[in-house]
């Protein structure tokens, strides 16, 4: 791989761990944070993000999703464990698509295709490239 490959794909690994990292950490840090409101208003599925929103439910996925964004998010800015973290960001980007998602039309401005499907694409080429190993840590866990 060229130098300038390497620097863009540790450019895009950075900036969107930061990305991921902040989104996260300012859910953790805000007490009155919750995904209810989200997953109440799901257009696809809405039994199955309805039953994620109810009391009994909504701790552990308020707990999965702050600190998931927050893990992937450093995870990907420390270059650890790339791969895994991309397959965890995959995930959620899943699990944030579907709910928003009356297809075609994903939210108010998407056709198909919104934010969640670029970040899974991202995510995809971090894993794909093991962005890790170029000023990660993942180059040191390697060896």
């Amino acid at each position: 791989m060229e130098h300038y490959q390497k620097i863009s794909l540790f450019l895009l690994r950075i900036s969107s761990g930061w990305l991921f990292f902040y989104a996260g950490i300012t859910k953790v840090v805000n007490p009155n944070w919750s995904a209810s409101g989200y997953l109440g208003s799901a257009k696809t599925l809405p039994g199955l993000f309805s039953w994620f929103a109810q009391p009994q439910n909504i701790g552990w996925v308020n707990f999965v999703s702050q600190w998931g964004l927050t893990i992937v998010g450093a995870a990907l800015v420390a270059g650890l464990l790339v791969r895994w973290a991309s397959l965890g960001g995959v995930a959620l980007m899943i699990l944030f698509y579907i709910p928003i998602l009356q297809f075609p039309v994903v939210g108010e401005h998407s056709y198909i295709v919104d934010e969640h499907i670029i970040y899974i694409f991202v995510f995809a080429v971090l894993a794909l490239f093991n962005a890790g190993r170029y000023w990660g840590l993942d180059r040191m866990w390697g060896k």
